[in-house]
């Protein structure tokens, strides 16, 4: 099956679990479409900054496509961290992961919703 992401053809195959991994001859590593929520942290075009909960779309070791309302800037470097669950009586379950720094690669609006295509600066492990 071929989807098409930005200019770039995207095959899918859905693994053992029923997730659909995406990939292409261009990309590192195959991508799982995965919704994680994600607190974004960046600066609008005028240098305003903000903390905004969005999601994944999906997501490899390099890389991930997330939703924003705000504009981001190509080459712009932002930062994403994971909301944890409230830890209930333990101090040693952070509230958040480490900030993961991304570089934005490329746009795309479809319909209301903005995609962005981000790369890792540092791959995940």
């Amino acid at each position: 099956m071929r989807q098409y992401y930005g200019a770039v053809p995207l095959r899918t195959q859905k693994t053992q679990k029923g997730q659909q991994l995406e990939y292409s001859q261009q990309r590192r590593s195959p991508r799982i479409r995965l919704q994680v929520p994600v607190f974004l942290r960046a600066a609008d075009p005028s240098g305003v900054e903000f903390i905004e909960l969005t999601k994944t779309l999906n997501i490899s070791s390099f890389g991930a496509c997330i939703t924003s309302a705000h504009l981001l800037r190509e080459n712009q470097v932002v930062q994403l961290t994971v909301p944890a669950p409230s830890p209930t009586s333990s101090s040693l379950v952070p509230n958040e992961t480490p900030p993961i720094s991304a570089k934005v690669l490329r746009q795309e609006v479809v319909g209301d919703t903005r995609l962005f295509g981000l790369e890792f600066l540092r791959p995940l492990e």
